[in-house]
């Protein structure tokens, strides 16, 4: 069982890693485990050496620094472990589950930030092997074989598959997905799943590109028809081309940044007006990324996207510093309820519900004057409210499939007043 490895890092400005530090995992007296990090001498004599995150590992100096957490592995360093669906690759390939310093060895080095690990004192040279868009049909063709538990149909794809091309990060959840590199640069691709209730890849591109048009930092996206199958394209924001290679760009979790639970059993710190005080403390670029953040917030409440756990946020960080990464993950949810959604973390006064009444709140910490953010809400529901459908059929979503959908956008709810009770609240006919 491997107790311990060294860190890589990409500095920024560079494409090739260096050793940064060391990663230790041990057991206590008391049987718990204890993650000890220390920076490397050689790492911190480097005039250009940065810290890995803002927060644990902020203090570069070579003091070992420990961790004893749910996991024993530091929060900035598990952001680039594998997500479910990356553990099941690295499984079928192992024969089993690893503990959690070998899911972070075994898994490629295509995952997000600029992150590595490996067991040399000397990190390998970048592969700079990515898929081509020519390969996909074989990938989701492996990717459904791994879904349902066959055996995958070939055996030299299969060999690809778990070194290198089919991955999974801690930011991307259980989709299957894989990179792939065309003229523009790197994509994270992801697949269709056997039990999707609607066409997920134009959907999740129809909420990026309607993020875009009510003025949200999104990130780019695009459909690519894989033998009659469509696989959503979405652009690295970690990565940047350059003539040797590619930037890598440091990343880390909204989980790490909030110093939150990985669990939503417990939700303390599980906040967006807690995310924005610390984005105001740490971001570069704080006062633009506070308004951002609550443009987000009030995006997701409009479409019901309740999966906006902390994990489907992150910060990047490049020589300038850190900063808030555009929007990714954005899906609607249709539900039953017509008062009182709740997103996953904490709008306002009133907790997680998402309404325009809770939303305003706490604008004051997202830079927002109460008139301001009113007026900011009041536009955005209308371009969700009034373009939600015509945006989706552009992109090839059926109106079937829009009709599924149709009541996570603008939920009656979400305009709750006191003085409206339930049965008249307003509820928005789309036009099918």
């Amino acid at each position: 069982m491997t107790s311990e490895c060294y860190v890589y890092v990409t500095l920024p400005e560079t494409t090739e890693p260096v050793v940064a530090a060391r990663l230790k995992v041990s057991s206590d007296h008391q049987g718990n485990q204890v993650g000890q990090f220390v920076y490397g001498n050689s790492y911190l004599a480097r005039p250009n050496c940065v810290p890995l995150d803002p927060g644990r590992l902020a203090v570069l100096d070579n003091k070992v620094k420990q961790y004893a957490g749910t996991s024993a592995i530091f929060p900035s360093l598990r952001d680039a472990a594998p997500d479910r669906w990356g553990r099941l690759i690295i499984e079928r390939e192992f024969g089993g589950e690893l503990n959690e310093l070998e899911y972070l060895l075994y898994s490629p080095d295509d995952r997000a930030g600029a992150l590595a690990f490996g067991l040399n004192s000397v990190p390998p040279a970048p592969l700079w092997q990515f898929n081509r868009t020519l390969q996909l049909p074989e990938l989701l063709e492996t990717s459904d074989a791994l879904l349902k538990k066959e055996p995958v149909p070939d055996p030299i794809v299969a060999q690809q598959v778990q070194k290198l091309h089919l991955l999974g990060t801690s930011m991307g959840g259980a989709r299957p997905k894989t990179v792939v590199e065309d003229e523009e640069g790197l994509w994270l691709a992801k697949f269709t799943r056997p039990d999707d209730a609607w066409d997920n890849p134009r959907v999740e591109h129809a909420m990026l590109e309607l993020a875009l048009s009510c003025g949200l930092s999104a990130s780019r996206s695009k459909i690519v028809d894989v033998g009659g199958r469509p696989v959503l394209f979405v652009k690295r924001f970690d990565r940047e081309r350059v003539d040797d290679g590619y930037l890598r760009h440091r990343m880390i979790s909204a989980v790490t940044f909030l110093d939150a639970s990985e669990s939503s059993a417990d939700r303390t710190r599980w906040s967006y007006p807690l995310l924005a005080d610390e984005l105001r403390r740490t971001d570069i670029d704080q006062a633009n990324s506070r308004r951002e953040l609550f443009r987000r917030v009030v995006f997701n409440a409009l479409i019901s996207n309740v999966d906006d756990h902390p994990r489907n946020h992150a910060l990047i960080a490049d020589a300038g510093g850190w900063r808030l990464a555009p929007a990714y993950d954005l899906v609607p949810t249709p539900m039953i309820a017509q008062d009182g959604r709740t997103l996953a973390m904490v709008v306002g006064d009133q907790g997680r519900v998402a309404t325009r009444d809770n939303l305003l709140t706490e604008c004051a910490r997202f830079g927002y004057e109460w008139d301001e953010a009113s007026s900011l809400i009041d536009e955005m529901r209308s371009i969700v409210e009034n373009t939600w459908y015509n945006t989706c059929r552009s992109l090839g979503v059926i109106p079937a499939d829009c009709e599924q959908i149709a009541n996570a956008f603008v939920y009656p709810g979400f305009q709750w007043r006191d003085d409206i009770d339930a049965d008249e609240a307003p509820v928005p006919v789309p036009n099918f």
